[in-house]
């Protein structure tokens, strides 16, 4: 395995091998030893890659970083997580430039039944603190991870409201993990990775540069479930981050301000352009979302005895009853069904009102 492990981390370093091409690789050679030991014929054919990319991978050889890459993960206790592990965000693998790796430091789980990402300005107005403040302890009954990128602003902001009301919160990073940016955060971090963690897709020495961000912004609009912009600016990496969670059909929220304050006009322009709900109070975001605490479990038994149920819909059905909100590849796991069962009796289910479809391929018993 750790022979495995290496290779992975070697494909992220090959010069045009982007998340894309990686992932075409993968589902073509199943691994990424596979990938190193096919022909440079049998690799060129792979879609995306061709002569150029497929001659790369063959004259890699400097598979003594990707060693270093794995003993610096080992040393600081970094789980690297390839895109086929099973504690990968799931949901970013309906996102087409998933990252190919990400390495995670930390104790919260990636693939939380719940997760919210919140963003915003870095120069933030009292509101959007007030705002930000009062949204995270509105969700703490409800137990959502709370996601951001561990800026100034509104995002230590949303993380430090996180741990204040005891939710888990991951910090997704421009850089790798062996500094925090900005320096300020540092004693923030410290203790997220205690009582939630940081998640990055660059490797140990990568510094915060501006276009690392965009990269940065992708991962933490397609782990969530939804986005919540509290105040941004029309142009900004908060907005980069919003149009990345619209492209990715994530439920997007926005926060409205005054018509003349400039902090607003990035939310306003979301609102007027239908991309995102108007954002008014927690409540209304919990139901949105389907996130409502208060699930009626012996209606839902009681109504269950009147539908004639199929062999594998009762097979989902009974997943359903230990887990109300499921996700799909939890349900094909679990259900031992192959791919065409599974979806024939999720639609049948969904017709009859027994499950709803929700964002990120994510169903909820009803």
């Amino acid at each position: 395995m750790k022979e495995e492990i290496i290779y992975r981390i070697a494909l992220t370093f090959i010069e045009g091998i982007g998340s894309v091409q990686a992932k075409n690789l993968i589902d073509i050679f199943g691994t990424a030893t596979n990938v190193f030991h096919a022909s440079p014929q049998k690799i060129e054919t792979i879609e995306g890659i061709g002569t150029i990319r497929a001659q790369n991978i063959k004259k890699f050889s400097n598979f003594d970083a990707a060693e270093q890459e794995l003993a610096f993960c080992i040393k600081h206790n970094i789980q690297p997580l390839f895109i086929t592990d099973p504690l990968y965000p799931r949901r970013l693998l309906n996102c087409y430039d998933a990252p190919t790796m990400l390495y995670y430091r930390g104790v919260a789980d990636l693939n939380a039944t719940k997760v919210i990402t919140i963003i915003g300005t870095r120069s933030n107005t009292d509101y959007g603190k007030s705002i930000t403040d009062k949204l995270v302890e509105g969700l703490s009954p409800h137990n959502v991870l709370v996601v951001s990128g561990l800026a100034a602003g509104i995002d230590a902001i949303a993380h430090k409201a996180a741990l204040q009301n005891e939710l888990n919160t991951v910090g997704v990073l421009g850089h790798g993990l062996d500094t925090i940016y900005p320096a300020q955060n540092k004693s923030l971090a410290k203790e997220m990775v205690e009582k939630g963690g940081l998640l990055t897709e660059f490797k140990k020495g990568t510094i915060p540069d501006a276009f690392n961000f965009p990269r940065r912004n992708r991962i933490a609009a397609g782990m969530a479930d939804c986005v919540v912009v509290i105040e941004s600016n029309k142009k900004g990496g908060s907005m980069i981050t919003a149009e990345m969670a619209y492209q990715y059909n994530r439920d997007l929220f926005a926060v409205p301000g005054k018509l003349t304050d400039h902090k607003s006009s990035g939310c306003l322009s979301l609102i007027q352009q239908n991309k995102a709900f108007i954002y008014t109070d927690v409540d209304t975001l919990v139901t949105t979302m389907g996130w409502e605490l208060n699930q009626k479990k012996a209606t839902k038994k009681q109504r269950s005895l009147f539908i004639e149920l199929t062999p594998d819909e009762q097979i989902i059905m009974n997943i359903f009853n230990e887990k109300e909100i499921t996700h799909i590849d939890e349900l094909h796991i679990r259900s031992g069904l192959n791919s065409s069962s599974l979806a024939a009796a999720i639609l049948n289910m969904e017709l009859q009102n027994i499950i709803l479809s929700m964002p990120g391929k994510i169903y909820k018993v009803l």
